[in-house]
């Protein structure tokens, strides 16, 4: 069941990145470091609205960190990872010998959001 509760004169611009991170193991801990001081740079970026970095809870996982981020708008998302100072620092983690990684990452739409069943009364 997809449901879309936007409205056609108020059109929902806000989007989702999600950033999947492969990395072994005992790099972890050096890459959410370096994560969080790119992190802390994207949160003064107009549009932001939050970011979680999940850590998997196996070591056999293949995705070990799962970045989901909201923006207002793919404009602002856009415009924020432009920033040299960003891309600068993106492009020394992925060249970063001590913790290789593979990234995919992409913007998304919500296409069905579930919240928990509540109890109707009897």
């Amino acid at each position: 069941m997809t449901t879309d509760s936007r409205s056609a004169d108020a059109p929902d611009t806000t989007v989702t990145f999600i950033n999947v991170f492969e990395i072994s193991a005992e790099h972890l801990d050096a890459f959410v470091a370096r994560w969080e001081q790119r992190a802390a740079l994207m949160r003064t970026r107009p549009g932001f609205i939050d970011s979680r970095l999940h850590r998997a809870r196996s070591a056999e996982t293949r995705f070990q960190l799962v970045n989901v981020s909201h923006w207002e708008s793919q404009e602002a998302w856009e415009a924020a990872v432009a920033d040299p100072g960003f891309r600068e620092r993106a492009q020394a983690a992925q060249d970063d010998p001590r913790t290789r990684i593979t990234s995919s990452r992409g913007l998304y739409d919500v296409v069905v959001e579930l919240s928990a069943a509540t109890a109707e009364p009897e």
